[in-house]
């Protein structure tokens, strides 16, 4: 029994120290994001009165993936469409946030936020890393379901930001409709409902003034 005890007497510390550095490790990537407070966006929060961080544009698509599933193509793992919207713009701590419409800029945004994932991921334990990573990718590829009602979210909610400023963003930047409709047509993929809806509240735009021909 004495030789039992001190066997386990031994794990104890290991095992601590395990848990320990798994939580610095987390902790200090919970710190590191705190960044994405400060990444601004181009699209302006509806009050008009500034630009929308990236923190508050994953805040605000991951409650629309809750809201809104039942309004997508296929049947979904929600969580799974959560965590992929709160991660997939992290990358734009390193990377910078890259304007849709910025065909230059387009250019190269793949390597920068591939870095840039590999590093901030990189912070967390193995098993972590490895799952945002794989949830980054997915999001990327739009080749599963819920990639697909996620990255719709994502494209919709720029524009319910500009039609609620009277096409703010778009005015500024001199973005006219056919670069829109262009842009956002994959929504359909992964939801028919919220494309009928967005080309319906474009065609108000248009008609409004708030977005060119």
């Amino acid at each position: 029994m004495r030789q039992l005890r001190q066997s386990q007497n031994r794990k104890k510390p290991r095992q601590g120290e395990y848990i320990m550095d798994r939580l610095k490790k987390q902790l200090n990537f919970i710190m590191e994001v705190d960044k994405l407070k400060e990444i601004f966006r181009q699209s302006i929060v509806s009050s008009g009165s500034r630009r929308e961080n990236d923190a508050e544009h994953s805040w605000h698509i991951a409650l629309m993936a809750i809201l809104l599933s039942e309004h997508a193509n296929e049947r979904v793992d929600v969580l799974r469409v959560v965590k992929m919207l709160l991660l997939h713009d992290i990358v734009e701590i390193d990377a910078g946030d890259t304007y849709n419409y910025d065909e230059e800029a387009l250019l190269d945004k793949r390597q920068r936020e591939e870095a840039a994932a590999k590093r901030l991921f990189g912070l967390l334990p193995d098993d972590q890393r490895d799952e945002f990573m794989e949830l980054w990718e997915e999001f990327e590829r739009r080749a599963t379901p819920e990639s697909r009602y996620a990255a719709a979210l994502d494209r919709l909610q720029p524009m319910l930001l500009n039609y609620m400023t009277k096409g703010k963003s778009w005015i500024d930047h001199g973005i006219t409709s056919e670069m829109v409709f262009r842009k956002n047509r994959h929504i359909e993929e992964g939801s028919e409902a919220l494309w009928g809806f967005t080309e319906d509240m474009l065609g108000e735009c248009i008609e409004r003034g708030y977005l060119k021909k």
